[in-house]
Parts: structure tokens; C-alpha cells; sequence
């Protein structure tokens, strides 16, 4: 599946001052960031705060996204949760047509056992309509994805393609990558280790700050893909703070405090979660401006 090597990013959705869905502004992020240089783009994840949308709101996201993007790159649609049936009745009854492949989350909460994840993702593979990409994030869902599951996966199910690994790991990453079958993708959903994790095997990233700065990000991993390793170093130091920033106060944040400072949309996101500090803004402001600079510079 070379069509999800390298970049992927996970749109934010954006919100007015009345926290309804800004279809103009979501269309706006999707173009800088096709124009950024992203190879696709992951649509309703936990970055765009889906567990806070109405099924309406999620229809108007989808929509907006297909649109604006006008078939220019691929594009990947978040369907996953705690409850498997109706992961399985959802997977039946939507229309995913505009899109490339599933990304389905291992379920939180209930904190299923290797073999309830097993069986889990056995029954979604069974039913789904699109090739599947695993999503592994221990600190959100309360279970770890053990590589030894995602390879039983892996083997047993043709249409599972890839896992976005966020376990932070790089320890375990690694003995997936060794382990996994030869066209299994192990993709970063860790922008801070995207690097070494590319360098040992991996396929690339689902990012959040790729996002916000695509073309940066979006070059070093192109340039660890080709073992480009001094220019992918450069780009990833460069990086390194801002990655820092837009995780300190949790995502989406962050990576929406970046997209205010870039004037695409505004830092408002829904409860639970609040907006950026004014502190956490000023240094996130001010690396923006200083890269804004060297753009037009």
C-alpha cells in the first residue's frame, strides 16, 4: 500500500467562537496542507476530537474534507471504539466510498484482553469494505497492542495493511518492524520519534505537526525513507521544540494554538478539553513567526 507511505496527517476540526463545526476553515487546512507536500490526509481520529462530534457533524467534517481535497491524495477515515458490534453495524450501513482505508483505534476503557483485541479487530476485518490500519495508543485507550497480536493480525487478515504504533515505544516498534509481514506497514503515531522509527523500517507518520508545518515535516520523512540521514536530522531538530509545545497542554490544543498563530483557524476546542495557555501560545506564536520568516525571507 504505497499510496500510505510518508506523511499522513490527523485534521483537527475547527470550531467557531460558538463551537460549531468552520467548514471554511477545515477547508483551508486541508489544502495548506496538500500544498505542504502531506502524501495523505486521516480524517476523524482523536486529533480532530470525534468523540465530541454529533453523527451530523461528522458527516459535514467528511464531506468538507472530500471536497477541499478534490481527490488530490488519499485519504484514511477514523471508524473504531469500545463497543464492537457497533463498530460492525457502522461499517454496514456507511457510505466510506470517498475513502482509501479504515483507521480503527484498539478499544478503550474496557481494556480487553491480547485475545478480546484479537477477536475485536478479527470481526471488523471480517465486515470491513476498505483495507484496515490498526491504531495502537496505550495512553489513551488503557491496553497495549502487544507486536505478537499485531502480527497474528497481520497474517490472518489480508485487509489489516498497517498499525499506527503510538505506543511512544521505540523498543517495541522495533521488534515489530522485525517481525511483521513484508508489506505490513508499521506507521509513527508518534511525531517525536517519526525518525528513528522511519530509519529502522517504518513507513512514515500520521502526524499532528505535520500539519501545522507540512512541508518541513513532510520532507524529513522523505528524506529518512531514502536513508538521507544528515538532512533528516537538520529538519528534525528543527522540529524538535514545537513538537514539545503542541503536546504540553494535550492535543488538539496545541496544534490548534499553531494553526491561530498561522491565521487558518481559531484555538477553540470543546470540553473537556480547553484551549491553550496564553504562555503555551506565546512560545508556540513565537516559533511560528520565526518560521513564517525564513519562508519569506
Amino acid at each position: 500500500m504505497s499510496k500510505f507511505l510518508g506523511t499522513g496527517v490527523a485534521l483537527v476540526t475547527p470550531f467557531r467562537e460558538d463551537l460549531s463545526v468552520d467548514v471554511e476553515a477545515l477547508a483551508n487546512i486541508v489544502n495548506h496542507v496538500i500544498e505542504g507536500g502531506v502524501e495523505y490526509l486521516v480524517v476523524l481520529g482523536t486529533t480532530a476530537e470525534s468523540a465530541t462530534l454529533t453523527q451530523e457533524e461528522k458527516q459535514v467534517v467528511k464531506k468538507t474534507v472530500a471536497t477541499a481535497n478534490k481527490g488530490r491524495v488519499p485519504m484514511v477515515v477514523g471508524v473504531g471504539g469500545n463497543n464492537t458490534a457497533a463498530i460492525v453495524e457502522e461499517l454496514q450501513t456507511t457510505d466510506l466510498s470517498a475513502f482509501d482505508a479504515i483507521l480503527s483505534v484498539s478499544p478503550y476503557y474496557n481494556k480487553p484482553t491480547q485475545e478480546g483485541i484479537y477477536q475485536h479487530f478479527k470481526a471488523i476485518a471480517q465486515v470491513s469494505p476498505l483495507p484496515i490500519i490498526l491504531y495502537n495508543v496505550p495512553g489513551r485507550t488503557g491496553s497495549n497492542v502487544l507486536p505478537k497480536t499485531i502480527i497474528r493480525l497481520a497474517k490472518d487478515f489480508k485487509n489489516i495493511i498497517g498499525v499506527k504504533e503510538a505506543a511512544g515505544d521505540i523498543v517495541q516498534a522495533m521488534r515489530l518492524i522485525k517481525d511483521k509481514p513484508k508489506d505490513f506497514l508499521v506507521i509513527s503515531g508518534d511525531d517525536m520519534i517519526t525518525l528513528p522509527m522511519v530509519l529502522v523500517g517504518g513507513a512514515g507518520v500520521i502526524s499532528v505537526i505535520g500539519q501545522g508545518f507540512p512541508k518541513k515535516f513532510s520532507s524529513m520523512v522523505r528524506y529518512a525513507l531514502r536513508g538521507n540521514l544528515d538532512d533528516a536530522n537538520h529538519l528534525h531538530f528543527q522540529l524538535m521544540d514545537i513538537i514539545d509545545y503542541i503536546f504540553e497542554e494535550g492535543n488538539p490544543a496545541g496544534i490548534k494554538a499553531v494553526f491561530e498563530s498561522l491565521g487558518l483557524c481559531s484555538g477553540n476546542v470543546r470540553l473537556p478539553l480547553v484551549p491553550a495557555s496564553n504562555g503555551l501560545k506565546e512560545k508556540i506564536s513565537s516559533f511560528a513567526a520565526l518560521e513564517v520568516n525564513k519562508i519569506n525571507g
